[in-house]
């Protein structure tokens, strides 16, 4: 069955979004104030990151992939030193996998809503 083309780019569009507003809340709690934009720039790096390997099929592989170009993309985007953005990336990530799973079990459980 294909799947519409309309629901592929709506859905990495999605994903883009979420990726950089986790982006934005990570690095305004490591660096201070930082403009909104750049985290655009770095939300898009896990999103192809996360579509290109979806076929792969192995989330260990798929998460060392993704963090690491999240670290390289947080490095240039907002010019940082090695340690400071290895900071940030794991702020990143750990926003993204809190927000994740609580969308995840917010979906989960209004399914289980009695119609």
């Amino acid at each position: 069955m294909a799947v519409p083309i309309v629901a592929l780019v709506g859905t990495f569009l999605l994903a883009v979004l979420f990726y950089s507003v986790t982006a934005h809340i990570a690095a305004r709690y490591v660096l201070g104030d930082v403009p909104i934009t750049r985290a655009f720039l770095v939300g898009v790096v896990p999103a192809v990151i996360s579509f290109a390997l979806e076929a792969y099929q192995n989330p260990a592989v798929i998460i060392a992939i993704a963090l690491a170009a999240d670290f390289f993309a947080i490095r240039a985007v907002y010019r940082l030193r090695y340690r400071t953005a290895g900071v940030v990336a794991l702020a990143h990530y750990t926003v993204s996998a809190l927000f994740g799973i609580t969308i995840f079990n917010l979906v989960r459980l209004l399914g289980t809503a009695p119609t």
